[in-house]
């Protein structure tokens, strides 16, 4: 009998010691990526990895402070943006669950003073969903020039939306809207008497002792905060300024790697939320972007893997001035991949793409270069012949890859510089490699508008819209355009 009781033992130990060798091996081969993706200046941050509700990985990569050489590390504190979504929407969810709130009633219901002409339309599961038909003010012309570096109450800030005529009947369609989220945070002030900063803390932050997490205020030291970048062309250049009062609780939180395990382990338990409101969080409500539903604050997937069955992705998205975040979750199997960075735009969603298939024991691709930086140089100082030559040079050369992102920001930045023709031609080698994306031909009609060719900016928005109905920006420029 104490033969067996030891072999058992002796099995039990091998298992162990197997599992935490495979483990190890994954995150090697997560750091020999992003170690990659670092030194192609695509990733600059700090990541956590962990499966089966353990952490196998987390490092920090490049510097939180480039002027003071201070690196990132797991500690390290980020900007959120639209992570921020998803803990608003759980207060939200809060105050129904306590009775406090309605999810189905006006929003007028709680926020008398709002145009009831639209307020009495729309609910509050239309601004969790994106579904409320209120224009995105993130999107609205000369935003960043005209209030982003202002501080606004919320009250005063509302103000500058709601009397703006909706895009569509709320429920109609999914449309994503910071605006939604801005007055989610005003109705759980003016129900709750507090702070949207002071409610998160109270019912989030501080029982989950999430302590490297909070509303971010310019002002304020802040110890391991990151700064945040940008890239120009190849070199970076400190973010333009935001005022934190702007995005509020449709972007305004920062935390660490670290604070984020814990928020996603909680999501497992019923300390902040009854089982069934924590799953209505996580409810596809209605299709969003390409196989992507909208639940509260989190998008919603499924997606192959291997010869397994489907497996459902829960994640989000960040982007705020300096910072570009995700945070991705398989509750099935416990797993998290959370990427925080600091240099502006860049390819997370493909990382995450990366180390998922890492940690399921499926192929994934090496990073590559990125073409558009080395073309930006060429067109930038030699002009579009050089350009398009280096083009053909390198299209097919094995390190190098068009991302489509990268390509729309070199051409802005070509525009912006008074290169019009050479932002047209990297315009078009976008819609080329990238012949399905509406974004890419809406980029283009614009460099034709601004170059003053009419009928092909005409041609570009119309093709852009028939690939992407949702692109309300191409047809209002469209609209504009058909008048003249």
């Amino acid at each position: 009998m104490k033969k067996s009781i030891k072999l058992i033992a002796l099995f039990v130990v091998f298992q162990l010691s197997a599992l935490s060798a495979f483990a190890q091996d994954k995150a090697k081969q997560i750091e020999q990526l992003l170690d990659k993706y670092n030194e192609y200046g695509q990733f600059n941050g700090s990541a956590l990895v962990a499966e089966n509700g353990k952490v196998i990985f987390k490092k920090g990569f490049g510097s939180a402070n480039m002027e003071w050489n201070i690196p990132n590390q797991p500690d390290t504190k980020f900007r959120l943006g639209s992570i921020s979504k998803q803990f608003t929407a759980l207060l939200i969810v809060k105050l129904a669950e306590e009775g406090k709130l309605k999810l189905d009633v006006p929003i007028t219901t709680y926020l008398p003073d709002y145009p009831k002409e639209n307020g009495d339309k729309i609910t509050t599961h239309h601004l969790l969903t994106h579904t409320s038909g209120i224009p995105n003010y993130t999107d609205s012309p000369n935003f960043f020039k005209d209030k982003a570096r202002n501080p606004y109450t919320p009250e005063a800030f509302v103000k500058t939306f709601s009397s703006l005529p909706l895009e569509f009947t709320p429920g109609e369609k999914f449309s994503y809207s910071n605006s939604g989220y801005f007055l989610l945070g005003y109705i759980i002030e003016k129900i709750t008497g507090k702070t949207y900063e002071q409610y998160l803390q109270e019912v989030i932050f501080t029982p989950l002792k999430m302590v490297n997490s909070g509303y971010d205020h310019s002002d304020v030291i802040l110890k391991n905060r990151a700064a945040g970048y940008e890239k120009d062309g190849k070199r970076y250049v400190n973010a333009p300024y935001l005022d934190m009062s702007i995005p509020y609780a449709a972007g305004s939180l920062y935390s660490t790697v670290e604070d984020l395990y814990l928020w996603d382990q909680a999501l497992y338990t019923n300390k902040l939320l009854s089982a069934k409101s924590m799953e209505s969080l996580f409810k596809p409500y209605i299709k969003a972007w390409g196989d992507e539903s909208y639940g509260y604050g989190w998008s919603v997937k499924e997606v192959n893997n291997g010869d397994k069955d489907k497996i459902k992705i829960i994640e989000h998205g960040g982007g705020i001035n300096g910072f570009n975040t995700i945070i991705s979750r398989i509750p099935t199997d416990k797993i998290l991949v959370v990427l925080l960075n600091n240099t502006g735009g860049t390819i997370l969603g493909e990382m995450n793409n990366s180390i998922r298939n890492i940690l399921y024991d499926q192929p994934y691709s090496q990073p590559k270069k990125s073409l558009a930086l080395d073309l930006l140089d060429v067109f930038t100082t030699k002009g579009t012949t050089a350009g398009l030559e280096t083009y053909k040079k390198l299209k097919n050369d094995p390190t190098y890859i068009i991302k489509e992102n990268d390509m729309n920001r070199v051409g802005y930045q070509l525009l912006q510089d008074g290169k019009k023709k050479e932002a047209i031609e990297i315009f078009k080698i976008n819609t080329e490699a990238f012949p399905k994306s509406g974004n890419v031909y809406d980029s283009l009609g614009e460099a034709y508008l601004a170059d003053g060719d009419k009928k092909l900016a005409i041609a570009n928005y119309k093709k852009s819209v028939e690939l992407d109905p949702s692109n309300e920006g191409g047809k209002k420029a469209l609209e504009e355009l058909l008048k003249k």
